[in-house]
């Protein structure tokens, strides 16, 4: 199977990617973009077969996006690729391709969307946390509202909710969570996000909550939304902020989560989404 992987090995989600990669038994065609930018044609193809535009293609953090003016609501196309072509740190990475897609794989694990067979044993990234597979479940899943009412999580509006709901495990099959989301526009309401016992303590809930983020914004949410009783330390190491109910979209706080099933006391927390 030939596979491309636009790397940086500065980037530890590129250097995962590239280890899951392997150990799918597959030794792809490593391209380091810093060296060697790619093209502008190529980069806007590349952006067509993602099926987003080529400011999707673009990383913010750490390059010089914001001093180059690249924010601005009237920057086109032309100034964002003569910006790569002077700045290849601007590309955002890793870019997969094989035959079975293109894909800015953020987190690593979303690469598995493009292999042709999931790896069956378990790896660990460069910082010691598990790379983890998701399968989308049925919101009437009995396990589902099994473990989230073992963890205090409500269950009442599970049959009725809009949402969609995730189980994650190990690539060698170890269950170690659940988490859904609900979309409304452009914001998302996380929900239900839970570890298991056994699996707590390992980074685990991070890795959760990236990959569910990531889910929600190839649905095109850009705003995370969530509520929580006892784990707002958690949500702020990765990223959430506080801020008053009054705040949210309409859709967010007419939700049955803020209307009747949290207490007014939980915190609202949100972030911005990015790859």
């Amino acid at each position: 199977m030939d596979v491309i992987v636009y790397h940086n090995r500065e980037c530890g989600t590129s250097r995962n990617t590239l280890a899951l990669i392997r150990h799918a038994g597959i030794e792809p065609h490593v391209i380091e973009y810093l060296k060697s930018p790619p093209a502008s044609a190529l980069l806007v193809q590349l952006a067509e077969r993602m099926g987003g535009k080529l400011q999707a293609l673009l990383r913010e953090r750490g390059t010089p996006f914001s001093d180059l003016g690249l924010d601005a609501p009237d920057v086109d196309d032309a100034r964002r690729l003569a910006a790569i072509a002077a700045h290849p740190i601007l590309l955002n990475r890793p870019i997969v391709v094989t035959p079975l897609g293109v894909k800015l794989c953020r987190p690593s694990e979303t690469v598995l969307d493009l292999l042709p067979i999931v790896p069956r044993a378990d790896l660990d990234k460069d910082d010691g946390r598990p790379f983890l597979r998701d399968e989308q479940v049925a919101a009437a899943e009995p396990r589902l509202a099994k473990a989230l009412r073992q963890a205090g999580l409500p269950t009442d509006d599970l049959r009725t909710s809009p949402g969609r709901f995730f189980s994650y495990r190990t690539l060698g099959g170890t269950l170690v969570g659940y988490a859904g989301f609900e979309l409304y526009g452009d914001d998302v309401l996380l929900r239900s996000l839970l570890v298991t016992p056994a699996a707590r303590g390992r980074g685990i809930g991070s890795t959760i909550a990236q990959l569910l983020m990531s889910r929600a914004f190839n649905m095109g949410a850009r705003r995370a939304w969530l509520l929580t009783e006892g784990a707002s330390a958690f949500f702020e190491r990765i990223g959430f902020a506080a801020t008053p109910r009054e705040q949210a979209p309409d859709a967010i706080r007419q939700s049955p989560q803020a209307t009747a099933l949290c207490p007014a006391s939980a915190p609202l927390l949100t972030r911005r989404i990015e790859l």
